[in-house]
């Protein structure tokens, strides 16, 4: 490294979409300082990997990643960086393959951080510093951390994020102790960077965080600490949905000219009411598409799971999306497997799932995770056993999703196009309609970050439509 005018850096990303706009944020704030971005199996002097840890499974990628960086050069600095940091100190620091280690909520100083361990490695390179590991407490409140990005590696979708934390505490979560509590990220933040987005061309913005509903929780509680009472976040929560910061927000971000479409990261179903959903279907550039995190159709798994609503209620919320808009594209999560399952609360699951119908579900076989309380909780199930309740539902998915796709059929729609795909020696353009319906279109042109309407005629896979462009 010594001598090199320009040193290189190569990233690798596991993880949520937060965790990709935060890489994306870093990286640009190293290309900035100097640095040169280069693929993470070249050799590099620097490899930064922005680590997950939402499952022990996650946690093991993780730190794969890492040791994989430290074979591809032994005398690279390796830097790890997130969630798997922030929940594990101890680990960190007996693990020889990271040399540097920093936590959540302090990614925006990545630059000055690298610059001052860098030069004290330089002056003693073969010990490592008392300060070589950067992880905040984050048990106690801690403001927003305010970082940016100009573009992103989609030219025509770009994710932002706008919150941070959770305070849920689902049983088998980590997160809230990886993340921290509720921050939000300042209104005027957002749409400077949504501006500065639609300036380099980008159409679509996805607004997302870490709990997304919970954006404006922590302005409340500045405003209002009078209103604790017993029931302490929960009632903070549903006054957050009622004050509808995360809907003015939206309203703002649609605004703003260039942007023609705005989706919405995970929601909760709580937020979910007849107002809110009238409330975005006013408005064109929401696309109809919306993510409602579920995790269970059995009641009883939903209470050990500390999730806060019951089956009927989270049925109720997609039947006021299906009141709202004509064909509106609902995807969930579900967790199988989940510790005390039996078959028969997988069998009141499935039985929901079928009836409930929904375009996409994102089916997780149960995964423990040292440091939540499911991981301890009695009736641990098999892997056969999840991965036989997983097939079940994914097989259900691919019938229902086949469904949905198929009312598009001989119906004109507004595509927005992504990038092209070859398939049996034909070259196509592919994008997404706005309920996120995947559709190519035969063509040689490059309609890149180009709206057009399409006339859906067939499949070119289960999750591939194809039509034509519309004259």
């Amino acid at each position: 490294m010594k001598g090199k005018s320009v040193k290189t850096i190569a990233f690798h990303n596991l993880g949520c979409k937060v965790n990709a706009y935060e890489t994306d944020a870093m990286m640009e704030a190293l290309v900035s300082a100097g640095y040169q971005i280069v693929p993470f199996e070249s050799e590099a002097d620097i490899y930064i990997v922005n680590t997950c840890s939402v499952t022990n499974i996650a946690d093991r990628k993780s730190r794969q990643m890492l040791h994989r960086a430290k074979k591809l050069n032994p005398n690279a600095v390796v830097v790890a960086v997130g969630c798997y940091v922030q929940t594990g100190k101890e680990r960190i620091e007996k693990d020889d393959a990271i040399d540097l280690a920093i936590g959540n909520n302090r990614k925006k100083e990545i630059v000055e951080i690298l610059a001052k361990y860098l030069n004290e490695r330089e002056q003693s390179p073969e010990r490592r510093f008392a300060y070589d590991l950067f992880i905040p407490d984050l048990s106690k409140p801690v403001s927003y951390e305010e970082l940016t990005i100009r573009s992103t590696g989609k030219n025509t979708r770009a994710y932002m994020k706008v919150q941070d934390g959770c305070n849920q505490f689902c049983s088998y979560c980590i997160i809230p102790y990886a993340r921290g509590r509720v921050r939000s990220r300042k209104k005027d933040d957002i749409l400077a960077e949504t501006k500065g987005l639609a300036y380099a061309g980008y159409q679509e913005i996805v607004l997302t965080g870490i709990h997304l509903c919970s954006y404006g929780l922590d302005f409340l509680k500045e405003e209002h600490e009078k209103h604790a009472d017993a029931k302490g976040e929960y009632d903070y929560l549903q006054q957050t949905y009622q004050n509808g910061f995360l809907l003015d927000l939206i309203r703002s971000v649609c605004r703003i000219d260039g942007i023609k479409r705005v989706r919405l990261g995970s929601l909760e179903p709580r937020i979910i009411t007849p107002e809110f959903a009238a409330a975005l279907c006013s408005e064109q550039k929401v696309c109809p598409h919306f993510h409602l995190s579920m995790q269970s159709g059995c009641d009883a798994t939903l209470k050990r799971m500390n999730r806060h609503y019951t089956s009927a209620e989270f049925k109720e919320k997609v039947e006021i999306l299906r009141n709202a808009y004509a064909d509106v594209a609902v995807t969930t999560d579900v967790i199988v497997g989940f510790p005390g399952e039996t078959d028969e609360e997988f069998e009141i699951t499935r039985n929901y799932l079928d009836d409930l119908n929904l375009y996409e579900m994102h089916v997780f076989k149960y995964s423990k995770r040292q440091g939540t309380r499911a991981a301890t909780m009695p009736w641990q199930l098999t892997e056969a056993v999840k991965a036989a309740r997983s097939d079940v539902l994914l097989s259900m998915e691919e019938r229902q999703s086949r469904a949905f796709r198929e009312r598009f059929l001989d119906r004109t729609v507004p595509v927005l196009f992504e990038e092209a795909y070859e398939e049996g020696g034909r070259r196509y353009m592919i994008g997404h309609t706005r309920e996120y319906v995947r559709v190519g279109v035969e063509t040689n042109e490059d309609l890149s970050n180009s709206l057009k309407d399409v006339r859906i005629s067939g499949f070119l896979a289960n999750d591939l439509m194809v039509g034509e462009v519309a004259k």
